[in-house]
């Protein structure tokens, strides 16, 4: 019985390991929202990039100590190869909003959605929340609390060269 219980609980842990993995395949495309002008905006735009999306809100003070790092990370590579957006996660005025951006001097595009349980990136259990989507936009990471421009660029290079590894190794098997 006890040889079956362990058996048990590790199909069980394997199962909500496959669930975890499975939620980060999602796919970014085909989720809108408006920005602080109210034009409608799609996470599809930025592919062909790597994505960070970023969900807070005005009365977080954890998210305004990490705005900082966000706005250093979009300056660093608004021209290259990674985009930041961030999502006001909150019940609030379009023009408060606008107002609040204009004020924090924030760069990147905000959009805007009511709180709900799970958005189409995954859960926001906390505020702020972060995902990290690929160029092809697959969500491949997502973060709960302070997140740093050096954690985000560490993790995309270390994403980066495991990719080119990876593609090395079948050029290498094809060339065979």
């Amino acid at each position: 019985m006890f040889k079956n219980n362990i058996v048990l609980i590790i199909l069980i842990a394997l199962l909500g390991f496959g669930m975890q993995v499975w939620s980060l395949q999602v796919r970014a495309v085909d989720y809108e929202l408006p920005d602080v002008n109210g034009q409608m905006q799609s996470l599809d735009q930025y592919k062909g990039k790597w994505l960070v999306v970023n969900y807070w809100a005005t009365w977080c003070s954890t998210c305004m100590k990490e705005m900082p790092e966000l706005i250093s990370l979009h300056e660093s590579h608004k021209d290259n190869d990674i985009a930041v957006v961030g999502i006001s996660f909150e019940s609030i005025e379009q023009e408060h909003l606008k107002q609040f951006v204009s004020d924090k001097s924030i760069p990147y595009t905000v959009l805007n959605t009511e709180p709900v349980r799970v958005t189409p990136l995954g859960k926001v259990p906390a505020l702020p929340t972060t995902y990290i989507i690929d160029p092809e936009g697959k969500v491949v990471a997502g973060d709960v609390g302070i997140i740093t421009q050096r954690d985000i660029e560490d993790y995309i290079a270390g994403k980066k060269a495991a990719s080119s590894v990876a593609e090395k190794a079948t050029t290498k098997d094809n060339a065979s």
